[in-house]
């Protein structure tokens, strides 16, 4: 005759229970960690195309005088190569939704040239965090701005 003692019978489903608790805090962890990932990477993205952008109007808009001159088309192939990577403006955009009128292109005088971007980070489960009926959403998008001088 096979019989559950008392103490095996009362510990039947409490592993599920557990589970229950710990996984709400162990998904928050593991979203929270992939959305730190995901801002640090389009910062990093963003910062590169600046400093590339930067270095390209530097060099193209500086004679050897350090007189600096920013013409149109410098300052639409420095916008394209920060929004695209490459100066055509061809291909897809490095930051999904990116504004082109973000990017500011300017003559520092003394020969230094200033390129600057703002951009609206969006995390990946929504811009608003809901409330549940308890006060307006919480607003979870940022903004990341990089500026870059170079002579």
């Amino acid at each position: 005759m096979h019989t559950l003692s008392s103490g095996a019978h009362g510990q039947r489903g409490i592993a599920t229970v557990e589970f229950a608790i710990c996984a709400p805090i162990l998904f928050l962890l593991m979203f929270a960690t992939a959305e730190i990932g995901r801002v640090l990477f389009q910062y990093n993205t963003l910062v590169k195309a600046v400093r590339d952008g930067a270095r390209y109007a530097a060099a193209a808009a500086t004679n050897s005088t350090r007189v600096v001159n920013i013409t149109n088309e410098m300052r639409t192939a420095t916008v394209n190569l920060v929004m695209t990577g490459n100066t055509a403006g061809t291909g897809g955009p490095l930051l999904e939704g990116m504004d082109p009128g973000a990017v500011i292109v300017s003559n520092n005088g003394n020969g230094f040239i200033s390129v600057a971007a703002t951009y609206v980070y969006e995390p990946m489960l929504g811009a608003t965090l809901p409330t549940f009926g308890l006060g307006d959403g919480i607003d979870l998008s940022m903004t990341l701005s990089a500026a870059v001088i170079m002579r």
